[in-house]
């Protein structure tokens, strides 16, 4: 059995930041980095499975605002290299979450320099900045509304209203040292924004090419291709409804049952097999039982 669950852990890990190498996670010791292990954060983010569900349904709600879809097209290669781009971005969530405070910190500046490089004009002609406040703020609340719904659907349905609104107020921290205002800092003030920014939202063919990207991305490996593939499709059911119709990536209800009972099947398997994960990791660098 350890030697099937180390053959799962690699595979998991090949997708995630820590594959890049630069972060190191257990050190320095005591160090509780920009939230701590008792915080919502550390406790939303701490789920491979959800995070990775998460992570896609917020990769498709974002592709709706035509600004950021800009900014993906002229200055993303994610055509060619969609894994260095979850790499990439599992680093900065990781990193930001559970690294020490000097790493994170790291990875904050590492972002805003990056930001300052990507502007263009929007497909509309409306000029675009990865650093407009108004942009991150979209980018920030597509994401983390995201990770939290699939914690609540796949990790932990009874967790409290407080400790949603926790994490909100929390994680508001990175988008604001990215340079974002006016971010939602509850449960409330999401919903009301996501509701205030539809009418601004569209879909167009520049989003079907890169959603068809998304679809056929090839798997890391033969063995990870089904459990990729029920991912896929769990971050689509994982939606707003009003999204996925924009998108034209209906489920039937039958669909999502399937898909919401492999899920269920399949992340158990995958929590028993992380023992070197971020939050594992995190925890050894704070003293705190990892298992």
């Amino acid at each position: 059995m350890e030697a099937i669950r180390r053959r799962i852990e690699t595979q998991v890990m090949s997708l995630t930041g820590l594959s890049l190498g630069q972060l190191d996670l257990e050190n320095p010791k005591g160090d509780p980095g920009l939230f701590g292990p008792d915080s919502a954060s550390w406790r939303v983010h701490g789920d491979f499975p959800s995070m990775l569900i998460g992570g896609i349904s917020a990769l498709l709600l974002q592709l709706l605002h035509p600004l950021a879809l800009a900014g993906v097209w002229d200055h993303s290669n994610f055509r060619h290299d969609l894994l260095g781009r979850l790499r990439r971005t599992s680093q900065f969530i990781s990193g930001t979450t559970f690294g020490a405070t000097g790493d994170a910190n790291w990875l904050i500046e590492k972002v805003r320099t990056i930001h300052l490089q990507v502007v263009g004009t929007a497909a509309d002609g409306r000029p675009y900045a990865a650093s407009d406040p108004e942009l991150l703020t979209w980018v920030h609340v597509a994401e983390v509304s995201s990770f939290l719904a699939a914690h609540l659907r796949y990790r932990n349905p009874n967790l409290p209203l407080a400790e949603q609104d926790a994490y909100y107020a929390e994680i508001a921290l990175i988008a604001e040292r990215l340079g974002a205002l006016d971010v939602p800092r509850s449960r409330q003030q999401v919903s009301d924004y996501l509701e205030a920014m539809r009418p601004t939202l569209q879909c167009d063919e520049r989003s079907h090419e890169v959603v068809q990207v998304l679809l056929d991305a090839p798997a890391p490996s033969r063995l990870a291709k089904p459990v990729a593939s029920l991912m896929l499709k769990a971050g689509i059911d994982l939606l707003p409804t009003w999204a996925s119709d924009m998108l034209e990536l209906r489920q039937h209800p039958l669909q999502q049952r399937l898909i919401r009972l492999g899920i269920n099947t399949t992340a158990p398997v995958l929590r028993w097999a992380m023992h070197d994960g971020s939050a594992h990791r995190a925890r050894r660098r704070m003293g705190r039982n990892t298992r």
